[in-house]
């Protein structure tokens, strides 16, 4: 079930009709939202909830005994099967045909000739965020860093909570369990806010993301020919706004749906394209993500505490998994890959370069820093390496006799929602919507809205899946 979709709103309707009802005690509520949650989850293929149910089961009685359990060794084998479940279920579904497709490759190079059927193996949607998710309830557990879930209800409603389940934020135990313990009950001003970011987040998504944007990123990089420069261009700076709005969008609207619910969500994104650097970059960009990879990567492989060498391979090591964890295919690792090397080459740059940043270089260094991102996008996006290399040999202006596959119309819309994307990006990177809400008119904020809804209603979507679902 989609947010961008009329089913989701008569579901959205029901499920607070039922939260808000007062025949209803807490426990039951969160019932009701846990069954809501499974409906949510199941519309897509329904036999897929059982790893849910899995996943649950395991994680709950892997923390039921952590929390008891005073022996190391058996501690360490409770947690090896969180892991081993969690990681085994997202290396199947998601890698099992990579790994066969690339072994399939080796076996052959070393001149064994084997051909393997396809498995075909169908991804479940967002496996990769509630594996993280529930893997981190555990990991805390073992570290002994938060509490055992007062009840299995709680817990099951922490890994399927319907918002935030198939992209995001993944969020910690601590932040989202403990939420569950006290009945919840919106505000008026929260509950509008929630509306409010819904819409914004349905905005992102239908509008920006997949009215103005998608078309262009789709037809250069599914163009299949050697492009002009500024077509490459064009398209890649499509994508870069299409990924941002698209995941953007998915985060605002689980926020502002928990919202309503009386439920406080963690933020995602802090306008990262206005981002001074790759460091500043990664603690605006999908914050949940790249926190988690610090505290359950980074950081037990070595972090910044064992000397400069550890620390850079920590780094590289950690970008490499993140790429791949966004998608079983090479052009992902690479993707990981270079923002990995970004990272480095900032750190040994700052040990060498003492710049003081303002408004003014800021901006420079801020349009620096998207150009490169733009250049990982390419292999974000691209399905194959000899695309992703067409695509950066224009983009370089290597092949001036590209052909054009973009109108003129199309150059210019592009070029203009990226340039006002960046812009607001910039003038919001230390503020936030809530506290320019509350310096705005009621009214201004209520014609922003009133226009936001037309447009939403007026760009007729095809009701394009998000596109982090598919991790």
């Amino acid at each position: 079930m989609l947010f961008n979709s009329l089913s989701f709103v008569l579901f959205l309707t029901i499920v607070l009709t039922l939260y808000y009802l007062r025949i209803f005690n807490w426990t039951n509520k969160k019932r009701m939202l846990l069954l809501s949650s499974y409906i949510f989850y199941g519309m897509w293929n329904p036999p897929l909830v059982i790893l849910l149910w899995i996943s649950t089961l395991v994680d709950w009685t892997a923390g039921k005994r952590l929390a008891v359990e005073e022996n190391q060794k058996k501690r360490k084998l409770w947690l090896l099967l969180s892991m081993v479940v969690n990681l085994g279920f997202l290396a199947f579904f998601k890698y099992g045909d990579f790994l066969l497709e690339n072994f399939t490759q080796l076996v052959n190079a070393i001149g064994i000739e084997f051909q393997a059927q396809p498995m075909d193996i169908i991804l479940p949607m967002g496996i990769s965020f509630y594996t993280f998710q529930t893997m981190s309830y555990t990991i805390d557990m073992y570290k002994r860093k938060t509490e055992r879930a007062r009840t299995f209800l709680d817990f099951a409603l922490y890994v399927t909570f319907f918002p935030q389940l198939v992209a995001g934020p993944i969020v910690r135990a601590k932040e989202l369990i403990t939420q569950f313990y006290e009945p919840k009950k919106a505000t008026v001003n929260q509950f509008v806010w929630g509306l409010f970011l819904l819409t914004i987040g349905l905005f992102q998504k239908v509008v920006m993301a997949d009215t103005l944007l998608s078309g262009t990123s789709d037809n250069v990089f599914g163009a299949n020919k050697i492009l002009h420069g500024l077509d490459a261009w064009i398209g890649t700076l499509a994508f870069s706004g299409q990924i941002f709005f698209d995941f953007a969008g998915y985060s605002t609207c689980a926020i502002g749906i928990a919202l309503m619910l009386g439920i406080i969500l963690p933020d995602n994104f802090r306008y990262p394209y206005a981002a001074i650097g790759f460091s500043d970059l990664w603690k605006r960009w999908h914050i949940s993500l790249s926190s988690w990879l610090r505290d359950y990567l980074y950081i037990p492989l070595g972090g910044n505490r064992h000397g400069i060498t550890r620390m850079y391979v920590a780094l590289a090591l950690t970008m490499l998994l993140g790429g791949l964890w966004h998608g079983a295919a090479w052009t992902f690792v690479i993707w990981g890959a270079l923002h990995g090397l970004y990272l480095v080459t900032e750190r040994l740059l700052k040990k060498v370069v003492k710049l003081k940043v303002n408004n003014w270089n800021g901006v420079l260094l801020a349009l620096i820093t998207y150009t490169f991102v733009n250049f990982t996008w390419v292999f974000f996006r691209a399905r194959e390496f000899s695309t992703a290399k067409d695509i950066l040999s224009s983009m370089f202006f290597m092949n001036p006799e590209g052909e054009k596959v973009l109108q003129t119309f199309d150059i210019i819309k592009v070029f203009s929602v990226i340039t006002i994307l960046f812009i607001c990006h910039w003038l919001m990177r230390n503020t936030s919507m809530k506290t320019v809400s509350l310096k705005t008119p009621p009214w201004v904020l209520g014609l922003v809205w009133a226009i936001m809804f037309f447009l939403i209603c007026i760009a007729q979507g095809s009701g394009e899946q998000f596109i982090y679902f598919q991790f």
